[in-house]
């Protein structure tokens, strides 16, 4: 059953660690999961959190830990001696470990290090220090489950045994050579079909998707949607197997990224937590925020522009929110659109004659909605039909140049290396803004220059 944290719990849960109720909180704290745990952690202070955490089993607390946000887990561990860190640190696979310690003090991490009783978790740790944290190998755990080429079914069985007291998940086991070059898995059910005495090298299979360490983080993340995997190895620039890659990962790598695209898509030009300091929060927001203050100023000059035109027809004026928002609306849906495709393909060749004229005739089919409901309105509360045909032709060139607009645009961002995203958001609209007051006032010139 899920896990519904009230007020009424919270403030139990606070008056027995105030009375020191030890059997009660223990009580309260088994009968729940890990990632629950973690929610409520965060509505105490550091103080009562730390208490309830000593007081569990200490590889449900390493699992605890692992589940807590980053900024506060953070933020908690400052509480935490390096003897203490260095204790939970024994029960969490090494790539989580690595996250965490990477939050600490250089001299913690390093005093950390040196107190793990177990030298290959520390040497696993170490060596998964050296890698950026948005590669393949800043993302793998050095826990996997292994066989060599030569070994019979029995000898294999017997290092599974020893080797899965490290290993929290199983999802594959990967067959290398005597170089420990990863040649491909072999599953559980052939191997428990086959003979005792039979080779690995004869029921394994070759065929096996691999990264190799310095992939970029995003690609993993593709890689592992396209071919459905829970999990993928990890190999050097040689072939040598590294870690593997579980799809737990994955799916943060996915949540984080999508993120920083809604983010973007705001017109927040830098990741930034809730929880983070007022200047950081204001830094990342002003950029974009200037940006569409200048886009207004430009938009209030250009309808200065054309004040002759508004002050022989003031109705003009009333419909100018009309233009710029369609404008803005329509240039967003196409930019999403084609960001959404983006992310979800690699190939280069994203704007096919076919996708382009596709998304030509949404837009003709809007424009032609749009523009005639519009003129049907004007018409019924009793517009002039010169106006009524001026506002109802500018929003067709509107919908039609925007949708042209917001279809282009993320498609050259993503070319020059900028993120796509960014033409969902203020960018796309403030464009789309001066784009509309542009046709609406070249138009209304034109035809009422003709009319």
């Amino acid at each position: 059953m899920e896990f519904e944290l009230t007020e009424d719990f919270l403030e139990q849960l606070k008056n027995a660690v105030v009375s020191r109720k030890i059997l009660y909180i223990q009580d309260q704290m088994n009968e729940l999961l890990a990632p629950d745990i973690s929610i409520i952690l965060h509505e105490l202070d550091m103080h009562e959190a730390k208490y309830i955490l000593q007081l569990l089993d200490k590889e449900f607390s390493a699992e605890i830990i692992r589940e807590l946000d980053e900024d506060f887990r953070k933020k908690f561990l400052k509480d935490f001696s390096s003897e203490e860190i260095a204790d939970y640190i024994e029960f969490i696979d090494s790539d989580d470990a690595v996250d965490i310690l990477n939050e600490q003090p250089v001299r913690i991490r390093e005093e950390v290090i040196d107190l793990l009783e177990d030298e290959t978790k520390a040497n696993h740790i170490k060596d998964l220090l050296h890698y950026d944290e948005d590669c393949a190998g800043g993302l793998m755990a050095k826990e996997l489950l292994k066989t060599n080429l030569n070994w019979t079914i029995d000898q294999c069985i017997e290092e599974i045994r020893r080797q899965t007291k490290n290993v929290e998940k199983i999802y594959s086991i990967y067959v290398v050579d005597n170089q420990d070059k990863l040649l491909g898995r072999v599953s559980l059910k052939k191997m428990l079909l086959a003979d005792d005495n039979a080779l690995i090298a004869d029921v394994y299979d070759s065929d096996i998707i691999s990264v190799e360490s310095y992939r970029d983080a995003k690609e993993v993340a593709e890689i592992m949607k396209r071919y459905d995997l829970v999990s993928i190895p990890v190999v050097n620039v040689h072939g040598k197997l590294l870690g593997r890659i579980t799809i737990d990962d994955i799916v943060d790598v996915i949540t984080e990224q999508a993120e920083l695209d809604i983010q973007m898509m705001a017109g927040i030009s830098n990741p930034i937590e809730e929880d983070d300091d007022i200047w950081t929060l204001s830094k990342a927001r002003l950029p974009w925020l200037l940006i569409g203050m200048l886009g207004g100023i430009l938009g209030a000059k250009f309808i200065g522009l054309f004040e002759a035109d508004i002050a022989l027809i003031p109705a003009m004026a009333f419909f100018i929110p009309l233009i710029t928002a369609t404008g803005g609306n329509v240039g967003i849906q196409s930019s999403s659109v084609i960001v959404q495709t983006l992310a979800k393909e690699t190939s280069p060749t994203l704007l096919t004659f076919d996708r382009f004229f596709k998304g030509l005739l949404v837009a003709l089919i809007n424009g032609i909605v749009i523009s005639g409901v519009v003129f049907l309105i004007n018409f019924l509360i009793g517009e002039a039909t010169t106006l009524s045909i001026v506002v109802s032709t500018a929003l067709f060139c509107v919908v039609m140049l925007s949708s042209l607009m917001g279809t282009i645009t993320p498609i050259l961002l993503s070319r020059f290396g900028v993120n796509p995203a960014l033409a969902s958001g203020p960018f796309i609209t403030t464009a789309n803004d001066l784009l509309g007051l542009g046709i609406y006032f070249s138009v209304a010139h034109l035809l009422y220059s003709n009319l």
